[in-house]
Order: structure tokens, then C-alpha cells, then sequence
């Protein structure tokens, strides 16, 4: 059993973080990873800083910049993977990375590197089902999951194609736009987790927009999985940039009180 099988084996939905690689800098990173799983984090999403990231909002768009300005390449990550590896043996990892980075580092490379720094699942945000067959072969080849995006706006077709191609988890998008906080969830949560529910066995997580503890509340009562938290934390990360002890004690604070939203299956 993976990792990834074995977290959403339990009984209770998981809650996932998300960091970039990098962020505010290369050596902070590594601290930033152990603190959110020092916390409670049952699964880490780690992005590769990229250039152009159009799946994320503001927030998370100046992760990646903060991230590169820092000096941060993709062997830069494979390293933080290695290092959170050692850290947290079981705790399953996923790279968060858009296309061309795996494009130009060659996706047979890519996804061996992962696999050898101890990555379970890559998610590639921008790369269509149509197209999956540029790097199918290789996750399988190195043993890797490829987690699936779906949106609301995903018709029940598209669905059905997307997730003959998934492994892992899916990753459920709770609304139509980027990355970044929100005031209110849209209403549809409940339809888009029963309706991708009746087509798959694998697990769903729900993200994009998740930064209340009541959000957390509302995503699990659906019957999800699990919750995926990025901007709320990486929010955090920027705040306090310039003030290490008070960027860790402020995300440990923030996943202990979202974690408290999380409802246990009956």
C-alpha cells in the first residue's frame, strides 16, 4: 500500500497543506515544511516555482516569485523533497508543478528524480487529459500518482476521461477562478463531490478557496476525503517573511484551528 492509499484508508478526512518550494528562500522552506507537519498536516503539496503560474491567484503568484527571486531551481526542490522525506517518513508528498518544467527537464528525468527524492504523486495543473499520454508511461514507470484535477465547469464526459487517467487522489476544484481566499464557498461543493463520487472509487480532496475553519467544516460534511489549504497559509509565510519564529508559530496556530473544523466520519 502507498503512502497515499494508506493515509486515505483511515477512517477520518485528511488535511492537506500546500507550501512552494523556496519560499521565502531555500533553507526557510525546509523549516516551513516541518512546521505545517509538526502541526498536523496529513499530506504536503509542494509547488515547483514556476514563472507563470495561471492556476493560482495573487497570494500564491507571489510564492513562486519570492521562490525564484531566491534562487530556486527544480534540483533545489527535489532536495526539500529528500530533506522532508527524512523528516517525515511516512507522510505522503505531492509535487504541484505546471508543464514546462517537466517538459524541459524531460518527464522520464522528471519523474525518476521524484520518485527518487521520495515524492508519492505529481499533480501537472495545466496539462489536459488529452495530453497525458506526454507523461503517463513515466509516472507508471517510476511508480508515481498522477492526481487528477477536476472542476465544476468539468462536463460528466470530461470526467469519466479525466479519471480513467487518475491515481492517488482526485483533486476536486471548489470553484470556477484561481487560487486565492474567499469569504463564502459556492453552494455547488455538495452536487460536484456526489456527482465525481458516483464515477470513482479513488479518494476526493477539495481545494481553491478553503481558508475558515468553518470552510473545513462544510468540505467534510460533504463526505470529502479531504481538504487541501494554500493561500490561508502561504498568506502567512508572506506576513511574516522577515520574521521566522513568527512565521512558524502563526502556521502552526492557523492548521491547528482549521484542522479543529474537520469532521469525523460517523
Amino acid at each position: 500500500m502507498s503512502r497515499i492509499e494508506g493515509l486515505f484508508a483511515r477512517e477520518n478526512p485528511a488535511f492537506i497543506g500546500f507550501t512552494v518550494a523556496g519560499d521565502p528562500g531555500i533553507e526557510a522552506s525546509f523549516g516551513v515544511a516541518t512546521t505545517m507537519i509538526d502541526a498536523g498536516v496529513d499530506l504536503l503539496e509542494i509547488a515547483v516555482p514556476y514563472s507563470d503560474p495561471v492556476a493560482d491567484g495573487p497570494v500564491i503568484e507571489r510564492a513562486h516569485a519570492r521562490a525564484l527571486r531566491a534562487g530556486t531551481t527544480p534540483d533545489d526542490v527535489f532536495a526539500l523533497v529528500r530533506r522532508v522525506r527524512e523528516y517525515a517518513p511516512a507522510l505522503p508528498l505531492v509535487l504541484f508543478t505546471y508543464y514546462n518544467i517537466v517538459y524541459r527537464r524531460g518527464a522520464d528525468r522528471f519523474f525518476a528524480e521524484a520518485a527518487a527524492a521520495g515524492a508519492d504523486g505529481v499533480l501537472v495543473v495545466d496539462l489536459p487529459s488529452e495530453e497525458s499520454g506526454e507523461v503517463a508511461p513515466y509516472a507508471a514507470r517510476h511508480g508515481i500518482d498522477r492526481i487528477a484535477l477536476i472542476a465544476p465547469t468539468t462536463s460528466p464526459e470530461r470526467q469519466h476521461a479525466i479519471l480513467r487517467e487518475a491515481s492517488g487522489f482526485v483533486y476536486l476544484i471548489s470553484l470556477e477562478g484561481v487560487t486565492g481566499e474567499r469569504d463564502r464557498l459556492p453552494s455547488g461543493i455538495v452536487g460536484l463531490v456526489g456527482a465525481v463520487r458516483e464515477k470513482t472509487d479513488l479518494p476526493l480532496a477539495v481545494g481553491f478557496g478553503i481558508s475558515r475553519q468553518e470552510h473545513v467544516r462544510t468540505v467534510t460534511a460533504t463526505g470529502a476525503n479531504g481538504v487541501i489549504v494554500g493561500s490561508a497559509l502561504v498568506r502567512l509565510i508572506e506576513e511574516h517573511s522577515s520574521d521566522e519564529t513568527g512565521m512558524h508559530e502563526a502556521l502552526a496556530t492557523a492548521i491547528t484551528a482549521l484542522r479543529d473544523g474537520l469532521t469525523p466520519r460517523s
